[in-house]
């Protein structure tokens, strides 16, 4: 068992900021080609199933898998393991990113994460109000209200993607907003999938499942840095138990997130003099012979210098800096290609008039801008927090549009609260249709206001 010397933190909360603020070209990069990567997957799914191959799209996704682990087997079909194991690891990238707000972000300190945090809570309140309300009048069935949850999250790949399109002039502050909010708001949608989303729970496994939750916290504390202990806890353990309780397992990433060590084996002062050791020794050998190829010495000071990189970078962000683009470029668009994939015919749209559909349209493009933009502007004037530097309540209103777009979570709780019912169709055209007004309103008026004055 390894043990730390005394570790550094994360980064100050003050350049945590500016890494954000300064306009990150890489994560600006990434997001732009998610969001369209998620957009090109929508749109062939979408022509895939209303295709003359349509059988072929459902064929696909309902091949059955199964992996073994001694008399242990489990059988999925691809569907569900993209939905079950492939969104847990974007769950469990979305933890690291709460993880690291929390704790050097810009929901560090009360007063800054106090606007993101209610906006977010009133966001996703107002929008599950509108949907009971909505399929109350028009239906009441209890199967039907089950969907309250859809139009509560926001897509934070796409939100974010299209906010880096139509926001090059926008204050640096509201990206960091936006982000704020969409981390806020996953928090709140994986709370609601654990409570509310859940089947009926095998103690035994939940058992086994905290068991390998408190095996990760005990890694963390023994100051165990090494990813693989936790690789093997949280996917071999964690996930596989919360499989076969009835907790999601999506849940599992997130809580294995949160124990992922968020100090570096070595602190900031061993690693400036051991670096500093190590390249006066990579120089020095340098000068006898001038090929590395030749030069065992130089070789050994360059692999040592690479190790004691990775050892002064905490597993969070090792982690995160790792997994983020598989989540982004990977993982979103194939979750988007294997369940946007819904027949739309003249039934369909016709059904769009129904309880659901109507009840998901009223809390994405009513109850979402609704709720995030009142929160906000009812916790300025009472003095609880400001706005931040150089954004306008205009600005807010834009990333309120924005916050509509439940697109990827959305379609998955649908997929938790309907199933295989005839809802579940119903359902994704209604969030498609609504994800789309909304991102089209957004960026109407993120375009018309990102330059513009506080105000």
């Amino acid at each position: 068992m390894a043990t730390s010397p005394r570790a550094t933190p994360l980064p100050s909360s003050e350049n945590s900021r500016e890494e954000q603020a300064g306009g990150n070209i890489v994560g600006t990069q990434s997001d732009v080609l998610g969001g369209a990567l998620l957009v090109g997957a929508t749109l062939l799914a979408l022509g895939w199933a209303n295709s003359p191959w349509a059988q072929s799209y459902e064929t696909l996704w309902h091949i059955p898998l199964s992996i073994s682990f001694g008399e242990l087997t489990l059988e999925r079909s691809l569907l569900h393991w993209i939905n079950d194991g492939l969104m847990a690891m974007f769950f469990f990238v979305a933890g690291l990113e709460i993880k690291r707000e929390f704790l050097v972000g810009e929901l560090s300190s009360f007063r800054a994460a106090a606007l993101p945090v209610l906006c977010a809570v009133g966001g996703m309140l107002i929008p599950a109000l509108c949907y009971v309300t909505t399929v109350t009048m028009m239906d009441g069935a209890e199967r039907v209200v089950d969907g309250w949850g859809i139009p509560m999250a926001t897509d934070i790949a796409f939100a974010l993607g299209l906010f880096a399109i139509v926001s090059r002039d926008a204050p640096p502050a509201l990206r960091i907003f936006l982000l704020s909010l969409a981390i806020v708001d996953d928090l709140g949608a994986v709370l609601v999938i654990a409570i509310f989303y859940t089947s009926d729970l095998s103690i035994t496994s939940l058992s086994a499942g905290g068991a390998f939750l408190v095996a990760l916290i005990v890694a963390n504390v023994a100051g165990i840095r090494h990813t693989l202990v936790y690789g093997v806890l949280g996917i071999g353990g964690l996930w596989i138990a919360f499989l076969i309780s009835g907790v999601h397992p999506t849940v599992a990433g997130v809580l294995a997130a949160f124990a992922i060590p968020a100090r570096p084996h070595l602190d900031r002062q061993e690693f400036v003099r051991r670096g500093a050791h190590l390249l006066t020794t990579f120089h020095k050998a340098g000068q006898v012979e001038d090929s590395p190829l030749a030069n065992p010495t130089q070789a050994d000071a360059a692999r040592e210098l690479e190790q004691a990189s990775d050892l002064a970078q905490t597993p969070l962000q090792r982690l995160e800096h790792a997994l983020r683009p598989w989540t982004l470029l990977v993982i979103m668009p194939l979750f988007a290609l294997s369940n946007a994939g819904v027949s739309i015919d003249l039934e369909t749209l016709k059904a769009l008039s129904s309880a659901v559909p109507l009840g998901i349209l009223a809390g994405l493009v009513i109850g979402k801008p609704f709720g995030i933009g009142i929160t906000a502007w009812l916790a300025v004037r009472s003095g609880l927090t400001s706005l931040p530097e150089g954004v306008s309540f205009s600005h807010v209103h834009a990333i309120a549009w924005l916050g509509g777009i439940g697109f990827t979570m959305s379609l998955f709780i649908a997929n938790l609260a309907f199933g295989s019912s005839d809802h579940l169709a119903n359902a994704k055209v209604a969030v498609l249709v609504g994800s789309t007004l909304c991102a089209v309103l957004g960026s109407l008026l993120l375009r018309r206001t990102a330059a513009s004055p506080k105000g």
